[in-house]
């Protein structure tokens, strides 16, 4: 696997907030992932409509909030049901889950390389997570095998 360390300019995104435990994952997070694909053509100023994101907080024990959104310009207005999430200028680790590989291995692999490199997982001041990774950004293709996906995995660092 292939880590890349990157600093990502801060955005505004808009979609659709899912919050749950992980025995709630299936079906209602899918649910709400596949509603914010249908939802999409709501976004007018949508900067990549064929990238959906996945921004996962660990913030609840046994669970996490995910907000499945897209990245939009300042003009976007925020569609009744659907919220706005401001994401600040972070360090991230990167790497690419591909397709036909175990998810689960490629989270694993990631963090062992995490916890033996120069960098520690982001957190947010005042804030109580429940995973050793507490935050966890994907960028899904919208043209992706729910299957069978693939997309690219940013962890937020700072420096040990």
């Amino acid at each position: 696997m292939n880590y890349e360390i990157i600093t990502l300019p801060g955005y505004r995104a808009v979609g659709l907030k899912w919050e749950g435990t992980y025995s709630e994952i299936t079906p209602h997070l899918k649910d709400t992932i596949r509603k914010m694909e249908e939802r999409s053509i709501e976004l007018e100023y949508r900067l990549d409509p064929h990238i959906q994101l996945g921004l996962s907080y660990h913030v609840i024990k046994n669970g996490f909030v995910h907000y499945a959104v897209y990245e939009v310009s300042n003009k976007q207005e925020v569609p009744n049901g659907m919220i706005e999430i401001n994401v600040p200028t972070l360090k991230y680790v990167k790497t690419t889950h591909n397709k036909g590989e175990d998810i689960q291995n490629t989270y694993t692999n990631l963090h062992k390389w995490l916890f033996e490199s120069d960098y520690l997982p982001y957190k947010e001041t005042g804030v109580d997570y429940y995973d050793s990774i507490p935050i966890k950004h994907e960028r899904y293709p919208v043209d992706r095998d729910p299957n069978d996906p693939h997309f690219e995995i940013y962890i937020p660092i700072v420096k040990k």
